[in-house]
């Protein structure tokens, strides 16, 4: 089991939405999926400020990105806007 929860991590990538905007992230299944993306990136050889980062896995690192702030999940939305 990792941890945190998804719960956590999900409240951790939407504190930085206003009040009376959609969530970034409203479902287990997208934590999942950025996670995913964020892990497939450091296998493939992704910079990462963790500290021994080496000595971990992958999906361990990402969830300590994501639950440290140190990525952000960003909308489909904000993903258009930004190309």
């Amino acid at each position: 089991m990792l941890h945190p929860s998804y719960s956590d991590l999900m409240k951790v990538v939407n504190s930085e939405v206003e009040e009376g905007e959609h969530p970034v992230v409203n479902s287990r299944y997208s934590i999942v999926m950025a996670t995913a993306k964020r892990a497939r990136q450091l296998i493939d050889d992704a910079p990462t400020p963790i500290a021994h980062a080496g000595d971990k896995k992958p999906l361990s690192v990402a969830v300590e990105e994501l639950n440290e702030g140190i990525i952000k999940v960003v909308s489909d939305e904000e993903t258009d806007q930004a190309e």
